[in-house]
């Protein structure tokens, strides 16, 4: 193979008692005699012997593409590497398996993120930096070893890090991706996780800032996905080190929790000299806390590459852009773009539905919520905003028929497509069979090119739903929503444990199938990118978290952004260049401007 080129092997996806290996018997360099695909055999390290490996010296590269073509389950991918790889990988799990290019650095003193797509190597590379990885440099038949790699980065920008690191001199603390598995390594209540962390003698202040007071005598298998994330960050944040690596912050976080995570984030980075590396999804939060940043990019699942360090807004312009300028390097065929002024008007009036003020409580002295009568229009998409634990899901189920109200009185006649805010898949059955069981449209033209090619579901339909992650879950999830014949299609935060560019594609196969289908869609999200893609108009809650909660009625979305946006002392502008959102520094002369205006969303 050509020196810039790679063969990846899918294990998880290889089934050698499924097929005839057509993979090997069409390869041209076998059929003259050559073994370039062979079977893993008896040394296999991992995987069913009878899986397949790649020679990628004999094999004859991306111009070929044979075994990809006749492979009947996906599983093979030649990639033609950047021409701008000159060096081996920094680290290789395995014998055609996913390879990672560069490092990021961390600077003492500042917040450096990383943005890039799930798969792509942003936490292997975090883990390397934490010392749970040796790099093994592609050399993965080797032991590894830290000194090959300070040879490697000897005279970078990097050399000085792994220096400190090799000789013990760098403490490190790691807030892991998946919050949710906290519960399974630790038995206790939140409390005596924390206290044992307490190392800078800042415990008190950062469960008040972060609000996890109420929580701290609960078990830790009790707390919701928002509280685990928020003791994550505490439990992190308090420990005594030079080095914090923050593994995405945002997931299950209301917007105004998102914004008090990256204050503290800067606060003890700045004020304390301590350095601090966050791999990030959310755009705007990333932007307002980072002071440099690297994008990570590549073939998701087979390859990533980390620039250099680049200008936070350059650097997140660039990647939407879709053209690394620096790398001149082409990481997307096309950019993602924001509309220049907010907000939209629907062109359709008519009305799908009115619904009257309503009521639900939990019981005496338990969570209530009122919701302002109010009506929904044909063919609109209505964003729902506010902080955790004010009413949005309890409204989805009320509206879904999940919950009746006490008072008010729902009588929709509608059909009612829901996605809830959490997703429990326990059904053993394969992801075709599951959408082809919900749709007669399964596998046509029409709902592959809406909703399939979208949400990228192609490679995992033949995977079991049990086996999903979270964000392939959850595009199983949007999939299943869209593809039943519905009048109102409600969407509980379709945009949780998506990457940026799913979290696009996911946001663009909404709005399209409401727009062909003169369809009607409510979709609850904190992503405000998504929101500001998304809505035409915005229903906005306030109230006390976890006591009370109230819904206004449905409104336009500069008056509605501006009711949520004030509430949290957040302004906003859009970028001059792209027309993204950006939170504007607290304090800063554009933030003080907008809100004497009283215009939080975006200045006229």
């Amino acid at each position: 193979m050509a020196e810039d080129s790679i063969a990846v092997v899918d294990l998880d996806r290889c089934q050698p008692d499924r097929c005839n290996y057509e993979c090997s018997n069409y390869c041209p360099p076998n059929r003259t005699g050559k073994e370039c695909i062979t079977l893993r055999g008896e040394d296999a390290e991992e995987g069913d012997p009878d899986q397949i490996r790649i020679s990628e010296e004999i094999c004859l590269g991306e111009t070929c593409g044979i075994c990809v073509e006749k492979c009947p389950f996906d599983a093979i991918e030649i990639i033609n590497l950047p021409q701008e790889l000159t060096e081996d990988p920094t680290h290789r799990y395995g014998e055609n398996a996913f390879a990672l290019y560069g490092l990021p650095v961390p600077e003492g003193g500042k917040v450096t993120g990383i943005l890039g797509p799930n798969g792509i190597g942003k936490s292997t590379a975090v883990r390397i930096l934490a010392r749970e990885i040796t790099p093994n440099l592609g050399e993965y038949g080797a032991e590894p070893d830290w000194d090959a790699a300070l040879d490697r980065y000897r005279g970078t920008a990097l050399q000085n890090y792994v220096e400190r690191l090799m000789a013990g001199e760098i403490t490190v603390a790691r807030k892991p991706q998946y919050v949710d598995q906290i519960p399974k390594r630790f038995s206790g209540n939140t409390r005596d996780l924390l206290e044992r962390t307490d190392e800078r003698g800042v415990l008190s202040d950062l469960v008040a800032r972060l609000e996890i007071e109420p929580v701290m005598d609960q078990s830790i298998d009790s707390v919701s996905g928002g509280e685990l994330q928020r003791v994550a960050l505490a439990a992190t944040l308090a420990r005594d080190v030079d080095f914090y690596f923050l593994d995405e912050i945002t997931p299950y976080l209301d917007i105004g929790q998102r914004v008090t995570a990256a204050r503290l984030i800067q606060e003890l980075a700045e004020d304390e000299d301590r350095s601090m590396l966050v791999v990030e999804h959310d755009l705007a939060v990333l932007d307002l806390l980072a002071g440099s940043l690297h994008v990570a990019y590549g073939e998701p699942g087979a390859f990533g590459v980390v620039t250099p360090p680049k200008s936070v807004r350059n650097g997140i312009n660039e990647y939407l852009k879709g053209y690394l300028t620096n790398e001149n390097m082409r990481i997307r065929p096309e950019a993602i773009t924001f509309e220049e002024h907010a907000p939209r008007r629907t062109a359709k009036d008519d009305v799908l539905v009115e619904y009257p003020d309503l009521t639900k409580s939990y019981g005496e002295g338990e969570f209530s919520l009122t919701v302002e009568g109010g009506a929904i229009h044909h063919g609109e998409v209505l964003g729902v905003v506010g902080p955790n634990g004010i009413g949005k899901s309890t409204l989805a189920k009320l509206f879904a028929g999940a919950l009746e109200p006490d008072e008010g009185e729902l009588d929709f006649h509608l059909d009612i497509s829901y996605k809830p805010q959490y997703i429990e898949i326990d059904q053993p059955m394969r992801v075709d069979a599951f959408l082809s069981s919900i749709t007669d449209d399964f596998g046509t033209s029409f709902w592959n090119t809406e909703v399939a090619n979208p949400l990228q579901l192609t490679r995992i339909m033949e995977q079991n739903l049990t086996d999903l992650s979270g964000g392939e879950r959850q595009r199983v999830a949007i999939a299943a929503c869209l593809s039943k014949d519905a009048d109102l299609y409600l969407l509980d935060e379709p945009s949780a444990h998506l990457d940026v560019e799913q979290r696009v594609q996911a946001t663009s196969a909404i709005r399209r199938y409401a727009e062909n289908h003169d369809a009607t869609a409510m979709v609850i999200d904190h992503d405000i990118y998504m929101i500001d893609l998304l809505a035409d108009r915005l229903m906005v809650f306030d109230g006390e978290p976890a006591r009370r909660g109230h819904a206004s009625r449905p409104q336009g979305m500069r008056d509605g952004m501006n009711d949520f946006l004030a509430d949290l002392d957040i302004t906003f502008r859009r970028d001059e260049r792209t027309g993204r959102p950006r939170i504007n520094k607290p304090g800063s002369r554009l933030d003080r401007q907008q809100k004497k205006q009283g215009e939080y969303y975006y200045a006229p």
